[in-house]
């Protein structure tokens, strides 16, 4: 809740204790195990930014934040909370924020999608679990699409764009490097296996403009922007990198705004170990530096874990304000993870920091945030304040009217098939058939024709043959004649006919030789 402009995350022995809105920028973290009340205190940090007129980003695994939507109710919990407390003297009332749902799935909420080309091939390589070979032919891909000018937008295009650089590879390895066939087979299968997941979803267009998120109700409250991640914490490397991908696009997007009276819009990453499980060094130090300054961009994020340990250091050491449930230890390995997390904090001499991270109750938390100044407060037991939002649950008629009845609705429910690689790609293999085509059938008439010559070629020497038979003939017969009537009698007609016809045969034989 807000009071005095400041955010109230709870009271330690009957001070307040804040985060300061011009150093909510600096990002959080919030821990505990599981049971310990997380929950409880993203949805009241949420609802405090909000409230500022802060936009805010939640990745709702568990399916318990959509409540928020709904103005609070009495329970024994709250009631005696509040009065615990002293919260109705701080203006404790009952309210309802303004919420858009989201799923990348479109089954509970406004469809979320973005492209391929969006995405990137260093974050797709995470989605698709290529090793770095294939990550490199990946980029390659990438590059030649722009530079052919081919929109990468969907699962179909990446295909595509796969099949059409195999089939061409000679020509691009000069250029771009050799991509053997079975790295680009194996991305293939990668993106037809993710496909499964729901890819072929989550991939398209309208592509989600995350500056529609970055906006105010009717009445100047921050819209809550929930994901609902339900299923897609099923596929979490899918879940992790579309996290990481929002804040790139933010990154890309904002301009450099410094330290301001407030954060521009703050994320809420439940889950947070996904971040950073089976990241590559190269990642891992993306995510170090979009979270080291992206805070210049007026963003804050706040990281929602188990325990501290589960955020790399590089991180870890980014976040300024702090919120540490009870951590339980069964094991040497947890003893020496509550350690470390105590260690964290600045100490405070009134309790050992680790002996009272174990006893912690429900509700309860170490927290240390910065102070107006941007040093870290020394670390207090604090009781945190109860949601003012709804503590139940909604059913499928309310999230559906909470769907519809969204401004955004309307602009990202149906999807949109537009001109892109795979149809810019079939449009030149129709063009290289047809002109296959053309080029057979011109060869098949030219081969008809020089058929057709040939047997003119024949029948025409047929045709002089025959003449030249008649007429040696005839010259035979007339010669014979002669000879025959020199030579007298039967015996010189056949001797002159004989020697007619074959003198007759070597003249014409001659003429056609053209000897």
């Amino acid at each position: 809740m807000i009071k005095e402009n400041k955010i109230l995350l709870g009271k330690s022995n009957g001070e307040d204790i804040y985060i300061y809105p011009k150093m909510a920028n600096r990002h959080g973290m919030i821990a505990g195990a599981t049971g310990t009340g997380k929950t409880v205190t993203l949805k009241v940090m949420a609802e405090s930014f909000s409230d500022m007129g802060v936009p805010v980003f939640l990745a709702d695994v568990k399916g318990d934040l959509a409540p928020l939507c709904k103005l609070g109710v009495d329970n024994e919990n709250v009631v005696n909370r509040v009065e615990s407390m002293g919260l109705k003297e701080d203006g404790f009332t009952y309210k309802a924020f303004p919420v858009n749902i989201w799923d990348v799935y479109g089954e509970n909420g406004i469809p979320l999608r973005t492209t391929i080309s969006e995405m990137g091939p260093m974050l797709l390589s995470r989605i698709l679990g290529l090793n770095d070979t294939q990550s490199d032919v990946l980029t390659c891909v990438f590059k030649i699409a722009d530079d052919e000018n081919l929109l990468l937008t969907d699962t179909k295009d990446l295909k595509a764009m796969l099949q059409f650089v195999g089939e061409h590879s000679k020509e691009y390895s000069a250029n771009y490097g050799n991509m053997a066939a079975a790295s680009l087979n194996a991305i293939t299968r990668a993106v037809v296996a993710i496909e499964s997941e729901g890819a072929d979803i989550f991939f398209g267009e309208p592509a989600l403009n995350i500056t529609d998120w970055l906006c105010t109700d009717a009445n100047g409250k921050g819209m809550i922007q929930l994901l609902d991640c339900r299923k897609l914490i099923h596929s979490p490397k899918m879940y992790s990198t579309f996290l990481l991908w929002m804040l790139s696009e933010l990154f890309e997007i904002l301009p450099e705004v410094g330290d301001a009276a407030k954060p521009r819009m703050v994320f809420f990453f439940d889950e947070a170990h996904m971040l950073f499980d089976s990241a590559p060094k190269i990642l891992l130090e993306k995510i170090e530096q979009v979270v080291k300054l992206i805070r210049s961009k007026g963003v804050g994020i706040y990281f929602i874990t188990q325990n501290p340990s589960d955020i790399p250091d590089g991180v870890l050491a980014q976040l300024g304000n702090k919120v540490q449930h009870a951590l339980h230890a069964y094991t040497p390995a947890e003893q020496k993870a509550i350690k470390a997390a105590a260690q964290g904090f600045r100490a405070n001499p009134e309790f050992d920091t680790m002996a009272k991270l174990q006893e912690l109750g429900t509700g309860k938390a170490l927290v240390s945030v910065l102070d107006e100044e941007g040093v870290p407060t020394i670390v207090k037991e604090t009781k945190i304040c109860p949601p003012q939002s709804n503590m139940g649950t909604i059913d499928d008629s309310e999230r559906n009217s909470i769907i519809n009845s969204s401004l955004l609705y309307l602009r990202y429910k149906t999807a949109v098939d537009n001109d892109s690689a795979y149809e810019a790609l079939e449009r030149h293999t129709q063009q290289v058939q047809q002109e296959a085509i053309k080029e057979s059938e011109q060869l098949s008439l030219t081969q008809q024709r020089m058929k057709e010559i040939e047997a003119r070629k024949k029948a025409t020497n047929t045709a002089v043959k025959n003449v030249a038979k008649t007429t040696a003939g005839t010259i035979g017969r007339e010669l014979g004649k002669t000879v025959g009537k020199t030579v007298g009698g039967s015996f010189g007609k056949t001797l002159g006919g004989n020697i007619g016809s074959s003198l007759g045969r070597n003249i014409i034989g001659t003429l056609l030789s053209g000897r």
